[in-house]
Protein backbone atom coordinates (compact mmCIF):
# COMPACT_ATOMS: atom_id res chain seq x y z
CA UNK A 1 0.00 0.00 0.00
CA UNK A 2 1.09 3.24 -0.88
CA UNK A 3 2.19 6.40 1.53
CA UNK A 4 -0.97 8.08 -0.32
CA UNK A 5 -3.43 5.09 0.55
CA UNK A 6 -2.37 4.79 4.29
CA UNK A 7 -2.83 8.38 4.92
CA UNK A 8 -6.05 8.16 2.92
CA UNK A 9 -7.24 5.05 4.98
CA UNK A 10 -6.16 6.85 8.24
CA UNK A 11 -8.01 10.07 7.19
CA UNK A 12 -11.09 7.90 7.05
CA UNK A 13 -10.76 6.54 10.57
CA UNK A 14 -9.67 9.89 11.90
CA UNK A 15 -13.37 10.93 10.06
CA UNK A 16 -15.52 8.78 11.97
CA UNK A 17 -13.96 9.89 15.28
CA UNK A 18 -14.43 13.56 14.51
CA UNK A 19 -17.71 12.73 13.98
CA UNK A 20 -18.39 10.87 16.82
CA UNK A 21 -16.78 13.64 19.04
CA UNK A 22 -19.10 15.88 17.32
CA UNK A 23 -21.90 14.34 18.03
CA UNK A 24 -21.19 13.67 21.41
CA UNK A 25 -20.77 17.48 21.88
CA UNK A 26 -24.19 18.00 20.33
CA UNK A 27 -25.97 15.30 22.44
CA UNK A 28 -24.60 17.12 25.88
CA UNK A 29 -25.58 20.36 24.43
CA UNK A 30 -29.07 18.93 23.95
CA UNK A 31 -29.13 17.54 27.62
CA UNK A 32 -27.90 21.25 29.36
CA UNK A 33 -27.91 22.00 32.13
CA UNK A 34 -27.20 18.24 32.88
CA UNK A 35 -24.37 17.70 32.62
CA UNK A 36 -22.28 20.56 32.10
CA UNK A 37 -19.61 19.82 33.91
CA UNK A 38 -18.41 17.68 31.20
CA UNK A 39 -18.02 20.53 28.88
CA UNK A 40 -14.90 20.95 28.50
CA UNK A 41 -13.83 17.42 28.36
CA UNK A 42 -15.63 16.50 25.39
CA UNK A 43 -15.17 20.15 23.78
CA UNK A 44 -11.41 18.95 24.23
CA UNK A 45 -12.14 15.52 22.23
CA UNK A 46 -13.58 17.38 19.91
CA UNK A 47 -11.45 20.05 18.85
CA UNK A 48 -8.45 17.21 19.69
CA UNK A 49 -10.33 15.23 16.33
CA UNK A 50 -10.54 18.01 14.24
CA UNK A 51 -7.54 19.25 15.01
CA UNK A 52 -5.61 15.72 13.84
CA UNK A 53 -8.39 14.90 10.90
CA UNK A 54 -6.90 18.81 9.38
CA UNK A 55 -3.27 18.07 9.65
CA UNK A 56 -3.33 14.69 8.53
CA UNK A 57 -5.75 16.18 5.21
CA UNK A 58 -3.10 18.59 4.99
CA UNK A 59 0.13 16.30 5.06
CA UNK A 60 -2.23 14.05 2.47
CA UNK A 61 -2.62 17.11 -0.18
CA UNK A 62 1.04 17.46 0.29
CA UNK A 63 2.23 14.46 -0.68
CA UNK A 64 -0.18 14.09 -3.57
CA UNK A 65 0.94 17.78 -4.92
CA UNK A 66 4.41 16.14 -4.32
CA UNK A 67 3.34 13.01 -6.77
CA UNK A 68 1.89 14.77 -8.83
Amino acid sequence: MSDIEELRAEIKKLSSRAVKAKMDLHDLSEDLPIGWTNIPEVAARAHDAYATLEARRTALRALEEKEA
